[in-house]
């Protein structure tokens, strides 16, 4: 297999597994540029809380799709599939292998997936947002239960309990029957990351004190003066809206670091059964010896 006809490689798995240092190794050996697929990593300006690499360590190769949102808008999947695929082609023309990471699971099915997203429409989700905040949640959960019930016993947080009822509304269907079924739309080979249990805690925890050191505190203080509070995805950052917290003066230092910590390790439990949940995923622990050599492996390239 040469390097011209290999799949899109993607590198999954839960955060602070490594997976950025071994896109970056692969890239190197097959000739690739890294196309990103971490939603909080689209955001200018987010960089200690994200883990995003600095142009200095990323080993010489091109990455695309990194701070291109400011942190008022709003992250959209459905954009995103298109301007992956299209970094795809575009990497491709160029002789080159493209290379995805990221632990956004929903982001990483959209670039290589068959999916049919379901539609939007802002005037309909404020309207939906309005009644909900007069009236409380009760009755959208009772009306998503009735149309939706596949989405209502996901027990959906109340954005996405409204988003499913958005849905509804304007395409009269459920929003469960938007999922995919596990077809790639092109060649692709998902190399997945992770420890045994007690090790990412470990790891996750180190991230997060290493995180504060090196001045997240200071990069939230920055970004709230940019209308941080005003980004629905970005607030609720892991990391940043805990800082946010700190900077208010509603908890320590030490609170906002050990509930980033908690909400760290919340979050890697729920990548690592999003990704498990797909029997595609190749899975390595990246403490192994020789991870790049056996990733070369799966790729194809011993």
């Amino acid at each position: 297999m040469t390097e011209t006809n290999l799949p899109v490689i993607a590198i999954v798995g839960p955060t602070g597994t490594g997976k950025s240092d071994l896109a970056i190794a692969l890239a190197q050996e097959l000739g690739g540029e890294i196309v990103n697929s971490d939603a909080l990593q689209f955001y200018r300006g987010m960089d200690i809380g994200t883990a995003k690499l600095p142009v200095s360590e990323r080993g010489g190769i091109e990455h695309h799709l990194l701070d291109t949102l400011s942190i008022t808008e709003e992250a959209s999947v459905a954009a995103f599939q298109e301007q992956a695929r299209e970094q795809f082609s575009r990497i491709r023309a160029r002789g080159k292998v493209p290379v995805m990471v990221g632990g956004s699971g929903l982001y990483v099915r959209a670039a290589l997936d068959v999916i049919d997203f379901p539609p939007t429409d802002p005037d309909v989700r404020k309207r939906l947002e309005a009644e909900v905040q007069e009236h409380g949640d009760g009755d959208l959960r009772r009306r998503l239960a009735s149309v939706d019930p596949v989405s209502a016993e996901r027990n959906l947080d109340l954005r996405r309990a409204i988003r499913a009822m958005e849905v509804y509304e304007i395409s009269q269907r459920p929003f469960s029957s938007y999922m995919p079924q596990r077809e790639y739309v092109a060649p692709a080979l998902q190399i997945g990351l992770n420890y045994d249990r007690s090790a990412l805690h470990e790891a996750l925890e180190t991230r997060v004190q290493k995180m504060d050191s090196m001045g997240l505190a200071a990069e939230v203080a920055g970004l709230l003066e940019q209308g941080l509070r005003e980004g629905k995805t970005s607030s609720r950052a892991i990391g940043y809206q805990q800082y946010t917290d700190y900077l208010d003066g509603k908890i320590t230092r030490a609170e906002a670091i050990e509930q980033t910590v908690i909400a760290t390790r919340k979050f890697a439990r729920r990548q690592i059964t999003w990704f498990n949940a797909d029997p595609r995923v190749n899975w390595l622990n990246p403490t192994e010896p020789n991870l790049i050599g056996k990733a070369l492996s799966l790729v194809g390239k011993s």
